[in-house]
């Protein structure tokens, strides 16, 4: 219970909403109350009927009240039921259609940061079995926990009333059934269900990684070491699974064992309470069938608590997200670009000893072209997201026209475009995806971009034109007819500031020129800050800067460059074959 509460003492995903809809909550457990009564009512009835009945009554008025109590007992239970089914749905789809809704917009938010510290399975998993595990929480435990214990208390209540002694003797014999075995459940199968669902999510986290690397096992030569890397986690968890449906089939048999014993000891009772005249014994079998319909619900209970630690888990991993929840700056507005600056950038990763960007300076103007070179690991990427906002300077500041980026935020899809190396394209139409950077375009914009980007023919060359689906991801297109949707994207978004985040690396070599002098001579008025491995293209520019060890190793003109120094010189002709 201390991890129970501890688990909520912190909480802020789960108990707001509980406490949002606290009054829908209450008419689902009323309800949910109402229908095992109704059964145990009806069962109390009809045996008291069926004695009664078999007593050969003068009169049927003598038994019209508990036929009449059957027929509403007997519709009350299916009403309840289904009206408890329907609320209890209802409410358990508004927490989670709140719960989504908070959490997508947390992942949007932290996007960069849960990059950092979460593999892309992990988050998967985050945002669909969490989900999943806090609505099982109120479908499969709050619900029957809260409902078997207010059975519970009623029916020992109701058997005190007649005989305190006998009532406590139940408080007992029940209390194995609904306080026990789920405290049993939890220490001895929780834990193994907790190591299941971890098994599980690590198993579903290096899969789905494993997949979106599929190429890389394809062309290595490692399509079965892929395949037997699945065998061990399957394996492991089937092991589980079994121990947990045998742990499982004991304890019901327990349950059932001690609740047959239950009603073998009320009837005995009753027996006793119920026989002094012929009209009292009429109540001995009321009171052995009622308790029939609560076995159910107690049943429940021990298995919903059985899976307290997978909701646990899934509760501190949501909280979690939190934790990396960046810092809300107030946001302005810039008119026109005038400049792009670098003041004396320091940035180290939290938790990370090594710099990554070493007291970096740097001032870019309208129509400017700067291209960044270095190895892998150097910094490359971490300075374009301190550009674009993604992360914080440690040290210093990047500012556009004298603004920090960070408040800059609301204003950025005006201020950055971003051609990557994998730019998203959605399963629609041409026209609809090269309309997504700028919603407002005309179809005679998004022709007139289509054209600049020189795709003008193939797009007209196809069956439906622009109407063509592009299939998931692109796939009905090739990698560089791709990246020149995308930029036909970025020239309809018409942004001063343009990114290119090595967009020609997967590309063979004459395609890649291609592409590179097509986005050079469309963006020709624009900013350019170009990240590349190596040098083609590199006359395209006005200014290169290496980066090496977060620092700028070597920057100038590519012709001053190639004239002065010698590594470049030597890189340079090894790029053209030389």
């Amino acid at each position: 219970m201390k991890g129970f509460f501890k688990t909520f003492e912190h909480d802020h995903w789960v108990m707001p909403y509980l406490k949002r809809y606290k009054g829908l909550l209450a008419l689902v457990l009323f309800l949910g109350f109402m229908t095992f009564f109704c059964g145990g009512a009806l069962m109390f009835n009809s045996g008291y009927l069926i004695s009664k009945a078999a007593t050969h009554p003068y009169n049927i008025l003598m038994i019209y009240v508990p036929i009449v109590l059957a027929r509403a007992f007997g519709i009350g239970r299916p009403a309840f039921r289904y009206a408890e089914r329907l609320t209890s749905h209802n409410w358990v789809l508004r927490i989670v259609s709140d719960f989504r809704k908070r959490l997508y917009q947390a992942v949007e938010k932290q996007a960069v940061a849960i990059r950092q510290t979460h593999q892309t399975g992990d988050v998967l998993s985050i945002l669909a079995e969490d989900i999943d595990h806090i609505e099982n929480l109120y479908l499969r435990t709050v619900f029957p926990l809260v409902i078997g214990w207010l059975l519970y208390l009623f029916v020992v209540i109701g058997i005190g009333y007649f005989n305190w002694a006998f009532g406590l003797l139940m408080l007992l014999l029940l209390g194995v059934i609904v306080i026990l075995m789920p405290l049993l459940s939890v220490a001895v199968n929780g834990q193994r269900e907790f190591q299941a669902r971890q098994v599980q999510r690590t198993f579903y986290t290096k899969l789905t990684d494993s997949v979106l690397g599929l190429g890389d096992w394809l062309i290595s030569g490692r399509r079965q070491a892929f395949l037997g890397q699945q065998d061990a986690p399957i394996d492991e968890i089937a092991t589980l699974r079994r121990s947990d449906h045998y742990f499982q089939w004991w304890r019901n048999l327990a349950i059932q064992v001690i609740f047959g014993a239950a009603v073998i000891l009320l009837v005995w009772w009753a027996g006793l309470m119920f026989t002094h005249d012929q009209a009292q014994a009429n109540w001995v079998a009321a009171f052995g069938l009622a308790l029939f319909p609560t076995v159910e619900p107690f049943a429940d209970m021990s298995q919903g608590v059985s899976e307290w630690p997978v909701y646990r888990d899934s509760i501190n991993r949501v909280n979690r997200l939190d934790e990396h929840e960046p810092v809300q700056v107030p946001q302005v507005t810039v008119g026109a670009f005038e400049t792009l600056t670098l003041d004396h950038v320091r940035f180290t990763y939290p938790g990370a000893q090594r710099q990554v960007i070493n007291d970096l300076s740097l001032t870019l103007r309208p129509g400017e072209k700067l291209a960044l070179l270095g190895p892998s690991g150097t910094g490359k990427s971490t300075l374009l997201k301190l550009i674009l906002g993604d992360e914080t300077p440690t040290q210093g500041q990047v500012t556009v026209n004298g603004v920090p980026v960070a408040q800059l935020q609301d204003q950025r899809a005006q201020l950055f475009g971003v051609l990557d190396q994998q730019p998203y394209l959605f399963n629609t139409t041409v026209m609809n995806n090269v309309r997504l950077g700028n919603l407002n375009a005309t179809d005679e914009d998004v022709r007139r971009v289509i054209k600049a980007v020189e795709l003008d023919d193939l797009i007209g060359s196809l069956p439906d034109g622009y109407n063509t689906q592009v299939q998931e991801a692109g796939s009905r297109f090739s990698g560089g007819e791709r990246q020149r949707l995308s930029l036909a994207r970025i020239l309809l978004q018409d942004t001063p500031v343009i990114i290119l985040d090595e967009p020609t690396v997967s590309l063979d070599p004459i395609t890649e020129q291609h592409l590179l002098d097509t986005v050079f001579d469309v963006l020709q008025d624009k900013t350019i800050i170009w990240v590349t491995h190596h040098l083609t293209g590199i006359q395209h520019v006005d200014q290169v800067r290496f980066i090496e060890n977060g620092q700028f190793d070597m920057q100038g003109t590519p012709q001053a460059l190639y004239r002065d120094n010698a590594r470049f010189r030597a890189l340079y002709d090894l790029d053209r074959g030389h």
